[in-house]
């Protein structure tokens, strides 16, 4: 009977040690629909891209147990307040309008919003200048907002993921499309981009655009929330935040 207890004892302990092991490991939301350069599957079904990277960089300097885990793009924010993932690092900008659901890192990224359109057409970043223009967007973003408050005069088409604007773009479906610059720059500088060009940035509004990308984390996760900064803080002193960028892209979008 002894020898039973204490077996029974120690298997107990093994699951409070694995529970614990599983506790601490930190489930990083991405979208699931691709972004490059950002986030994308490669041929192996890996994810790899520059923000990819810089969540492997955080979490190592930050010394969390992290794990990529893709959502959908609508749903990730319902998925961290949900407690299926424990931070949101997705090119998400901090926006007021978000700080009232869910707590935002300090920014690790920061890239205007642009225009783009084909190059034959003459179209401007502006109200005015879309105006009867078919604008495709992606839905649940800041972009949409934007679009819904000051391109009120154009047709905005809404769309999924971003991939799905280019296209349309592309195949002439809608006449222009507002997105980041620097995922903008990847698809123009590509062979099905090639026919289109940025046509500028928007003006800004940090109450819609927001003030930079950040991780996002529950209300009251400070911990998290510390232990983040402190990892973008140290790979942005120690030169690896800016060795990552190097790799994608020609200037610093930080």
């Amino acid at each position: 009977m002894k020898l039973k207890a204490l077996l029974a004892a120690a298997t107990a302990a093994a699951a409070l040690t694995a529970g614990a092991a599983a506790a601490e490991q930190v489930k990083i939301g991405i979208a699931a629909e691709p972004y490059p350069p950002f986030a994308s599957l490669d041929s192996s079904g890996n994810w790899v891209g520059w923000e990819v990277e810089v969540i492997g960089a955080v979490c190592a300097a930050a010394e969390l147990d992290c794990v990529i885990t893709p959502v959908a793009w609508d749903g990730i924010i319902p998925s961290l307040t949900g407690q299926q993932i424990d931070a949101i690092m997705a090119s998400m900008s901090i926006t007021e309008e978000r700080m009232k659901t869910i707590d935002f890192s300090d920014p690790y990224y920061n890239t205007p919003a642009v225009i783009v359109a084909d190059k034959s057409m003459d179209i401007a970043p502006t109200p005015e200048s879309l105006a009867g223009k078919i604008v495709g967007i992606q839905a649940s973003t800041i972009h949409q907002a934007y679009a819904q408050e000051y391109f009120k005069d154009a047709e905005l088409k809404v769309y999924q993921t971003q991939d799905e604007a280019n296209q349309d773009l592309f195949a002439g479906r809608i006449d222009a499309t507002q997105a980041d610059s620097i995922a903008m720059a990847d698809f123009v500088g590509s062979d099905t981009g090639s026919c289109c060009e940025i046509k500028g940035a928007v003006a800004d509004d940090p109450a819609i655009l927001g003030r930079g990308v950040g991780a996002g984390v529950r209300k009251g996760d400070d911990a998290l929330r510390e232990a983040l900064n402190k990892g973008i803080a140290a790979i942005l002193a120690d030169g690896t935040h800016e060795k990552i960028t190097a790799k994608y892209f020609t200037t610093s979008i930080y």
